[in-house]
C-alpha cells in the first residue's frame, strides 16, 4: 500500500478505537483544544482528564482566565508539574484577550508567537481546532512515522528537518488532521515506546521497523524526580498552593519538610525569579 492507502487503515482503525477525550470531541472549542495541549506537555493523559475540566469549568474563555492573577492558574495548575506552563498559559490568555478579541487565533504563525506556544502546539491548535493541514509531530507520531516509514526507532532530541519533510510527505490531502491525531492515538495505544503492541496494529504488515527485527533505538536517559530542584520546587509550590486565596507564608513554613533546607531555599529563590512566586508584607504568595 502507499502512503495514502496506509493513512486511511490508520484514520478507519482511529473511527474504531480512539480513546473518548473530552478535547477531542466535536463541542471542545478551540481554548479547550489550547488548554489540553498545555497540559499534556509532558504529562500523561491520565493526569490531565480531571484538571482540565475543573479548568473549563473555572475559565472557560482566555478572558475568564485573563480577569485573574496569574498566582490562581499556578494554584490550580496542581500537581500536573512544570507550573511555568499554566503562568504561560495565563500569559498567552491575555494577549489573546488584548489582540484577537478573545478568541484563540487559528493562524499558526498568530499562534507561535503567544506565549508558551511553539512549533508543536502551534500545529497541534491550528490542526485539531480548525482543522489545518499542519505537521503535528509529537513524540507518538516522530514513533509512529519513524518505525512504520523509516524502519529504525524514534530519534532523541527535537524533531529533525528530515523529520519534517516526513511527515509533511504523510500528510493526506484529505482528512489531514484526522491523520495527526490519528497517529498520536495509535503511537499513544499500539506503537508505544515500550511494550508495542504489534499484533494489534492496523499497518504492521507494511511497518519497517518490524519487518527488520524491531531494532533497538538510542538508550533514553532514566530521569529522576525525587531530591532533585524540581522536586523541591514542587514542595514549596505544594505549600503555598494550601494556603488559602491571598494568604502569605513566611520561608521557613515553605521550606520546612523539606530535607535539605539549602536546597529548599535555593528553590523558593528560583520560583521567586521565574515570577512563579511573588512577595508581600507578610511573606511569599503566588
Amino acid at each position: 500500500m502507499d502512503r495514502t492507502e496506509l493513512a486511511t487503515v490508520v484514520i478507519d482503525w482511529y473511527h474504531r478505537h480512539a480513546r473518548d477525550l473530552p478535547w477531542r470531541r466535536a463541542d471542545a472549542s478551540p481554548w479547550g483544544v489550547m488548554v489540553s495541549e498545555f497540559m499534556l506537555q509532558q504529562t500523561p493523559v491520565a493526569r490531565v482528564l480531571q484538571p482540565w475540566q475543573q479548568w473549563l469549568v473555572r475559565w472557560p474563555t482566555p478572558a475568564a482566565l485573563a480577569a485573574e492573577p496569574v498566582g490562581e492558574a499556578v494554584r490550580a495548575w496542581g500537581r500536573l508539574g512544570y507550573p511555568r506552563r499554566a503562568q504561560r498559559l495565563h500569559a498567552a490568555a491575555t494577549v489573546i484577550t488584548g489582540r484577537h478579541g478573545g478568541r484563540v487565533p487559528s493562524d499558526p504563525d498568530e499562534l507561535r508567537a503567544l506565549p508558551g506556544v511553539g512549533d508543536y502546539t502551534a500545529a497541534a491548535i491550528a490542526s485539531f481546532a480548525y482543522g489545518a493541514a499542519e505537521v503535528v509531530l509529537d513524540v507518538n507520531v516522530r514513533r509512529v512515522l519513524a518505525r512504520l516509514d523509516g524502519g529504525a526507532d524514534a530519534p532523541l532530541g527535537a524533531p529533525t528537518a528530515a523529520e519534517r519533510r516526513r511527515a509533511a510527505a504523510w500528510l493526506p490531502e484529505r482528512h489531514a488532521a484526522v491523520w495527526s491525531v490519528a497517529a498520536m492515538e495509535l503511537g499513544a495505544q499500539v506503537c508505544r515506546s515500550a511494550r508495542p503492541d504489534c499484533p494489534a496494529c492496523p499497518v504492521a504488515t507494511s511497518c519497517r521497523w518490524l519487518a527488520a527485527g524491531r531494532p533497538p533505538g538510542p538508550a533514553r536517559p532514566r530521569q529522576l524526580y525525587a531530591g532533585t530542584d524540581r522536586a523541591a520546587r514542587g514542595h514549596v509550590l505544594a505549600a503555598l498552593r494550601a494556603l488559602p486565596t491571598g494568604r502569605s507564608a513566611d520561608a521557613a513554613t515553605l521550606v520546612g519538610g523539606w530535607p535539605d533546607q539549602a536546597q529548599a531555599s535555593a528553590a523558593l529563590q528560583s520560583l521567586l525569579s521565574d515570577g512563579l512566586v511573588r512577595t508581600d508584607r507578610e511573606g511569599y504568595t503566588l
